[in-house]
C-alpha cells in the first residue's frame, strides 16, 4: 500500500477523528505535525498540486493571522499566500492525508477514507 502521511494537529478535534479512522482500519500514517515543523513554501506547493486545489482553499479564514495579515485582499499572489502560511502554520486548514500523488483534507474526517484502496 501507499505510504500515508498525516499533517495533523493533535489539539483539532477533526484531526484527530481523521487519525482515529485511520487507525481503526489497521493504518498508522506518518504524521507531520505541522505546527511544530511547518511545511516549507515548495511543501506546500506540492500539497496543493496533489490537492488539486489554490492557495484560497487551503486557508483558515477564521484564524487571527488572517485578519491581521489582510489574508482576504484579492490582489494577494499564490506565491504570497502560500508564504503566509508557512510563516504562520495555523493558516492551513487541517486535517490533509497524502497518499502518493493524491491528497485530501478531512473535512469531515470521513474525507480520509477516500484516499484508502
Amino acid at each position: 500500500m501507499t505510504e500515508l502521511t498525516l499533517y495533523h494537529n493533535p489539539r483539532c478535534s477533526k484531526s484527530r477523528q481523521a487519525l482515529a479512522l485511520l487507525e481503526e482500519r489497521g493504518l498508522q500514517p506518518s504524521i507531520v505535525l505541522y505546527l511544530e515543523t511547518p511545511p516549507t513554501g515548495d511543501e506546500l506547493q506540492a500539497i496543493l498540486a496533489r490537492l488539486g486545489i489554490g492557495p484560497r482553499q487551503l486557508l483558515r479564514t477564521g484564524e487571527e493571522e488572517y485578519r491581521s495579515l489582510n489574508l482576504a485582499d484579492p490582489t494577494l499572489s499564490d506565491t504570497q499566500l502560500i508564504a503566509a502560511m508557512a510563516a504562520h502554520p495555523r493558516l492551513i486548514e487541517r486535517p490533509i492525508l497524502i497518499a502518493g500523488d493524491s491528497a485530501v483534507i478531512g473535512r469531515p474526517p470521513e474525507k480520509v477514507l477516500e484516499l484508502l484502496p
